[in-house]
């Protein structure tokens, strides 16, 4: 990225700056944009720029991502069975029975999982609940 003097000010006057992004710049940020679960605007906050200026590369097929470049998506978002049970803390947890996992939450909660499980959508429930 470089960048050109677009105005003229007198002395100890911050001067404003009109970036240039390359081509390859371009694609680069564009391609982040499709990425799932990620926004315009996420992208645009990271590289301090206007996401309308975005969307107007990703009109451009030059900077466009390739949809055959774009992973798809893992798997459709679903819900898991979760109850949050209030208890108190003066008992120690029983060791787990099989197939029942038992999962101990900041704040006191414990999430109390049983029967079958996807554990890949188990770890992402996991990562969203400790975010």
């Amino acid at each position: 990225m470089s960048t050109i003097d677009s105005g003229h000010y007198g002395d100890g006057v911050a001067r404003r700056t009109k970036r240039l992004w390359t081509d390859e710049e371009k694609r680069s940020i564009c391609f982040q944009t499709a990425a799932p679960g990620v926004s315009v605007a996420q992208v645009a906050r990271r590289y301090a720029v206007n996401a309308n200026l975005i969307f107007k590369w990703l009109r451009d097929p030059r900077y466009a991502p390739d949809p055959a470049s774009v992973a798809p998506p893992a798997e459709e978002a679903r819900f898991l069975p979760v109850e949050i049970v209030a208890e108190t803390r003066s008992t120690p947890a029983a060791p787990a029975a099989e197939n029942h996992i038992e999962i101990e939450l900041a704040g006191g909660h414990r999430m109390r999982i049983s029967g079958r499980y996807d554990p890949e959508a188990l770890a992402r429930l996991i990562r969203g609940l400790t975010a």
